[in-house]
């Protein structure tokens, strides 16, 4: 999952919390709250309970809980088995587990030039 030398989480937003804005983490953000806003980090983890409504662009993210908005990830985006991502997805790598759902576009990239478009629902 995550290929970072050191796979410590910088900031968690936890079960009880719910948030408005925008975030920006050098380093492992993991979401087991709401948030709504504006995502900017090295990697994304998106927790069972985890409820994200609005953007996200990292290095890579992990989807387990449930995403409203588009998803711009330089590396790889991962939609665990009860992850649900509903927007667009940007990424060289794209893994969605089983039971994993995913409603709208996916845009995979290779060296930084869109390859492949396809849609997805």
């Amino acid at each position: 999952m995550l290929k970072k030398k050191n796979n410590r989480i910088e900031t968690i937003i936890g079960n009880n919390t719910s948030f408005k804005g925008e975030v920006e983490v050098k380093g492992i953000l993991r979401v087991d709250g709401n948030f709504e806003g504006t995502i900017r980090a090295e990697w994304v983890i998106i927790g069972p309970e985890g409820s994200v409504k609005g953007d996200i662009q990292a290095k890579g993210i992990v989807v387990g809980g449930k995403v409203e908005g588009n998803l711009s990830a330089e590396e790889t985006v991962e939609i665990e088995s009860k992850g649900q991502v509903i927007g667009d997805i940007s990424t060289k790598k794209l893994t969605i587990i089983e039971g994993g759902l995913f409603e709208g576009k996916s845009i995979m990239r290779k060296n930084g030039a869109n390859v492949v478009e396809m849609v997805k629902g």
